[in-house]
């Protein structure tokens, strides 16, 4: 057992490189859940999947909260929408600091803030990684796995499939703005499938792409 820390909030205490956002508005959503938990997923920015007023990923937008709701149904998440309980689950984003309304993140920030985000997976040190939407995917494939090479970045049909990782099993996640008939179902189907196998043997094994 891990046992990293019972911090659910920034649990590594990191602190980002840059502030954009006004003084009454939050740096940045932090990572947030279980530390030692064998689940990761990984978003794009606050601006994209949530956070900007609560500070907890995966909050408050459209996409943020269709990621949470399909991690409630498959047993992670309890608790209240804005400061969900999660379990065996981490949140966090490549891009974990927030903008003005209206901005995206240049490449140069992105490029910033990578230290900070491959600090803390490789601290949480996840079984399964769940990259949510093209650039989190895309940076995922490249950095945690040999297969960004070979395959397309096709979102739709990478969609709930197993890749296999550098240590790690990763699933990537259509953005659920994206989603068509039966990807959600798709996902919840892959999770529970994943649940009911011996996930943990996967740790430093060659899963297939399936």
């Amino acid at each position: 057992m891990k046992n990293v820390t019972d911090r659910t909030s920034n649990p590594f205490g990191l602190r980002p490189p840059f502030d954009r956002t006004g003084p009454d508005e939050r740096t940045a959503a932090f990572g947030y859940g279980d530390a030692n938990a064998d689940f990761h997923v990984i978003g794009d920015h606050p601006g994209v999947h949530g956070g900007k007023r609560t500070g907890v990923p995966f909050t408050e937008t459209e996409s943020g909260l269709a990621i949470q709701d399909v991690f409630r149904e498959t047993g992670f998440v309890d608790g209240s929408e804005r400061e969900p309980d999660l379990e065996n689950l981490y949140w966090n984003y490549v891009h974990m600091c927030c903008l003005p309304n209206g901005h995206e993140p240049t490449q140069a920030e992105y490029d910033e803030l990578e230290r900070f985000f491959d600090a803390e997976l490789r601290a949480i040190n996840a079984h399964i990684l769940l990259p949510v939407g093209e650039r989190a995917t895309d940076h995922v494939l490249r950095e945690y796995t040999t297969q960004r090479g070979r395959l397309e970045l096709d979102m739709a049909d990478l969609h709930a499939r197993e890749i296999r990782g550098r240590g790690f099993m990763v699933v990537p996640i259509n953005d659920p703005s994206a989603w068509g008939d039966g990807d959600r179902e798709a996902l919840v189907d892959r999770l529970e499938a994943i649940l009911d196998s011996d996930y943990r043997q996967t740790k430093g094994v060659a899963t297939l792409v399936g």
